[in-house]
């Protein structure tokens, strides 16, 4: 007997005509089986989260306005009580690469928990799905509706269906909007017609967006267009929690009575229902191995342990294990993999939180004008710049702005300026110094702004006081 997970060859077969392969299959109609589980339950419960999260938060208020808001027009992102700008968009490329990392340590630990549980696919499938059983019936009845001619009955329960799969679209897509344009006056804009014609496109666009993925693509989302499904197997070990099934204990399959002594006509646990395959979101027989189509649901679980229960057998004919606990050894849960991984993920999440903490909130940007440098009435060497001061704190602050770097470096300009909180301003500034002070042609001076009602308010930034040669 094997000791290793058994895996199925699904390359498809060569053409006989010009011996080449045909990389994508004719998709067939899956139609799943309702069922009940502990994994289904769990699944209900991430997913229900993650509604409550997605559709509840855009009505939430912070003080005057939506609590997460992606004001683009403004250029200005805020998730309650936080203001983002552009200049913050490091710290948005940082949180990205720390949820590929965390995705990285769950799936070497868990495999794909993540396409199972929490991927929008994946639960905007299983709600979809939900819909399909609602105004059509369970798998059966479906394969028979869908078999059967044209009918005023069928046409309704079609009808039903795809305006059920619209209205969640449709949701979905005014949901997402509303996170950038804010979603109570967009609404009363869309009633009246009074709304941009970009909303109404994106509202469109996402609408048959998620009426087209989760509703027809489905798992051909997941095989073919999803990278995650290609790369997530270089990650997996002997010792990664897999979907699987045990050959040992199921083998030789084949119907029987509940009461028959199986054992002595040469069968396994399995009795060849093939429930297992009747409710996989992907129509996939785990029984043949682990397969790239497989997204981790436990779907065939729950399914397998309700019959194993029915026949008085032991549960745990499909479970999540590895391939070590199949072949009788042990498996390992902390191995060198996992603790980089987990140890790249605390240290980047603690900087990143560092980061957030530490942001400043003032923006000073230094633009030095073209002309070099010019000698003013008084013989002075003269320099002229532009000081961009942003207040990215949503308070209003006034500055004090200074000058250090160069003795003798006299500053003309405002030395006290007031911005509005978000507020831009743009302050033209002459520095200008005796030739003989000059201690280079080039030297490095520092321009800062510090809010006068908060010390902690403050930022630096370098530039150059350029001069005549100095002999």
């Amino acid at each position: 007997m094997s000791e290793q997970i058994p895996v199925k060859n699904v390359t498809p077969a060569p053409a006989k005509d010009n011996n080449t392969v045909d990389l994508y299959a004719s998709r067939g109609t899956i139609y799943t089986r309702a069922f009940t589980g502990l994994f289904r339950n769990v699944r209900m419960a991430g997913g229900a989260w993650l509604f409550i999260l997605y559709f509840g938060t855009v009505w939430l208020n912070w003080g005057d306005r939506q609590a997460v808001w992606w004001d683009l027009p403004g250029r200005k992102f805020y998730i309650f009580g936080a203001t983002f700008w552009p200049q913050d968009f490091v710290l948005l490329s940082w949180l990205l690469i720390i949820c590929a990392f965390g995705l990285f340590f769950i799936t070497v630990f868990a495999g794909r928990v993540w396409c199972g549980y929490t991927c929008p696919q994946s639960v905007w499938t299983w709600i979809f799905m939900w819909c399909e059983k609602v105004t059509e019936g369970d798998r059966n009845q479906r394969m028979k509706l869908d078999k059967a001619p044209m009918s005023k009955e069928k046409l309704l329960r079609k009808v039903a269906k795809h305006s059920l799969w619209l209205l969640i679209g449709l949701a979905t897509g005014l949901t997402f909007v509303g996170y950038f344009a804010p979603i109570r006056e967009l609404l009363g804009q869309l009633m009246d017609g009074t709304a941009d014609g970009w909303a109404y496109f994106w509202i469109g666009l996402f609408t048959l967006g998620t009426y087209g993925n989760a509703g027809w693509l489905r798992e051909q989302v997941c095989i073919y267009m999803c990278p995650y499904a290609r790369f997530q197997s270089v990650m997996f070990d002997k010792d990664t929690l897999i979907v699987s099934y045990d050959p040992r204990r199921g083998e030789h399959r084949g119907p029987r009575k509940k009461t028959a002594d199986y054992k002595a006509q040469g069968l396994g646990d399995c009795i060849d229902c093939t429930m297992c395959v009747q409710v996989c979101p992907t129509g996939i027989d785990i029984r043949d191995g682990l397969q790239i189509e497989c997204i981790g649901c436990a779907a065939c679980i729950d399914a397998c342990d309700s019959i194993m229960e029915k026949m008085d057998y032991p549960k745990g004919l499909i479970s999540y294990t590895t391939e070590h606990n199949l072949s009788g050894q042990k498996t390992h849960l902390l191995r060198p993999r996992l603790i980089g991984y987990a140890i790249a993920l605390t240290v980047m999440m603690l900087c990143f939180a560092y980061a957030v903490a530490v942001r400043p909130l003032v923006q000073l940007d230094v633009i030095k004008d073209r002309v070099l440098y010019r000698e003013n009435e008084q013989g002075r060497i003269e320099n002229v710049y532009t000081l961009k001061v942003m207040n990215k704190d949503q308070v209003d602050h006034r500055y004090l702005i200074e000058i250090r770097g160069i003795d003798g470096l006299v500053f003309e300009g405002k030395h006290e300026v007031t911005a509005a909180a978000g507020e831009i301003l743009s302050l033209p500034v002459e520095l200008s110094i005796e030739p003989e002070k000059l201690p280079s042609s080039a030297n490095e001076i520092f321009f800062s702004v510090r809010a006068i009602d908060n010390p902690d308010i403050t930022k630096e930034a370098d530039s150059r006081f350029i001069g005549p040669s100095v002999r």
